[in-house]
């Protein structure tokens, strides 16, 4: 069977450039290309206990090195000058900065992200802040993690000193990034830190992060310029049903329920989606979840909506007696993320596939846009993530060619060029990743990079993917 299209109409030829203040920068987290992980001060965080528990990552690596960015982000940030970057959205190792999770700041901890900031600032390159990419300290998971209720009131704490330690230097702060990953990859399917397998524990963290978020945009707005903008980062499901039946129709309403709207309702419109709320009633309490006042909290106003998209996501109802197909692209597990809607099968796009076993699929990101721009068309957009991994190796040359890449970038790009054009407010566009890093699960094995790293000597090596220099599509290949 064939999965049902999205439908497209703007002329790519329309906008012939992107506009002239389009933000163009390169992703990364801490966790995956810090590396420095016992040096002044810093203390676990989920990831390292993760990754340190054999069978959890691929060869048993570990974000000990990774990039070693800690040590050459002089070097980095020179690379990212070179490449034509104008911002670098980056994350915050809570654990560097605040060991236990609570109480005051390590100074040595803060010194690292003003070393940083000054540097990208002196290259003229802005500084875009996250302040949790899936890193928790661990003495915070140690006390119930996010399906605590504590651990909300903790980031929002946690916020505070960092808007206080980085509001001169930074303008652009991002709360969360996929907090649906934290919550129902690394409570639900146990695929990511911390590796719990608890469906109620899932939606209570799902919560909680919500929570968190509205805590730290009213602590951020409280501490900060009023200049500076705030927004929170969501891996947006792009879902489709496989066919145009009523029952896969309403697979794709289950999933976009738990995979999207358990995010955009409260956040953007102040309210849990009354099916979600039906479809996991017999797996949690909302009414005692949910406490007055949490959804005032959750919904203050953000100022970019920041949206990651690599591939989509396409599902079904299985047949009777039929198996579950588990192409998610969420990793192996015998446990479900789709808390509520396990039964749900899915499937891949079409079988043009990244190394991920991603299918390559632009048509999503452009409906992705336009869809967010239809329903809430006074919120500005941000691609802050998307890439691909490939097989890339270095030639005898010693140059790294990936026309994969290249080409893959050139759709995606083309695609925001058009929803652009088909009225989208997106500001700019972040490429995942500025380097090859420690890929979560999957270890060192994946290569997202804009720049190759030989881990053995931590050498870098511009790939051939370089679309930013000219505010315009890269040729296609």
């Amino acid at each position: 069977m064939t999965a049902v299209q999205p439908e497209t109409h703007t002329d790519p030829a329309s906008v012939t450039a992107f506009p002239t203040d389009f933000v163009w920068g390169a992703a990364t987290a801490a966790y995956q290309v810090e590396g420095a992980a016992t040096v002044d001060g810093r203390t676990p965080s989920i990831w390292d206990t993760f990754s340190h528990t054999p069978g959890k990552v691929r060869n048993g690596d570990t974000g000990d090195i990774a990039a070693d960015h800690y040590h050459l982000y002089r070097d980095d940030v020179a690379l990212m000058k070179d490449l034509g970057l104008k911002a670098y959205r980056f994350s915050i190792s809570w654990s560097r900065v605040q060991p236990t999770g609570r109480g005051p700041a390590v100074e040595r901890g803060l010194d690292f992200y003003r070393r940083l900031t000054d540097e990208l600032l002196e290259a003229g390159i802005t500084p875009v802040a996250t302040l949790y990419h899936w890193d928790l300290p661990q003495e915070l998971e140690d006390a119930g993690g996010w399906p605590h209720r504590e651990t909300a009131q903790r980031f929002a704490d946690y916020a505070d000193i960092m808007a206080h330690g980085l509001g001169d230097r930074v303008g652009m702060w991002t709360t969360l990034n996929e907090p649906w990953c934290s919550a129902f990859l690394g409570y639900g399917s146990g695929v990511h830190a911390p590796g719990r397998t608890e469906p109620a524990a899932t939606l209570r963290a799902a919560h909680h992060l919500n929570l968190g978020h509205g805590l730290a945009i009213g602590a951020l707005r409280a501490a900060l310029p009023s200049s500076a903008q705030t927004s929170i980062t969501l891996n947006l499901h792009q879902v489709r049903p496989l066919t145009s039946s009523a029952q896969d129709a309403d697979a794709a309403r289950r999933i976009d329920a738990v995979g999207n709207r358990v995010f955009t309702g409260p956040i953007l419109d102040g309210t849990y989606p009354a099916d979600l709320l039906q479809d996991t009633a017999h797996i949690v309490d909302w009414d005692e979840l949910v406490h007055d006042g949490d959804l005032a909290e959750i919904s203050r106003p953000i100022d970019v909506l920041g949206v990651n998209y690599y591939s989509p996501t396409v599902v079904s109802h299985p047949a009777d007696g039929a198996a579950t197909t588990k192409n998610d692209g969420h990793g192996a597990s015998d446990h479900s993320p789709w808390t509520g809607s396990d039964h749900v099968a899915f499937h891949l796009a079409n079988d043009n596939l990244t190394a991920m076993n991603w299918a390559i699929d632009p048509s999503g990101l452009h409906t992705l846009l336009t869809d967010l721009a239809a329903s809430h068309p006074r919120l500005p957009l941000m691609v802050t993530e998307n890439g691909a991994a490939f097989d890339d190796y270095v030639s005898p040359e010693g140059k790294v060619n990936d026309p994969q890449r290249v080409a893959y970038l050139h759709a995606h790009l083309d695609a925001v060029r058009r929803a652009i054009a088909d009225g989208a407010d997106v500001r700019g566009y972040f490429l995942w990743s500025l380097l090859d890093n420690f890929e979560w699960s999957y270890g060192y094995s994946k290569r997202f990079g804009a720049v190759y790293v030989d881990y053995l000597t931590q050498r870098r090596i511009p790939k051939a993917s370089d679309v930013i220099r000219k505010n315009a599509l890269p040729d296609a290949v």
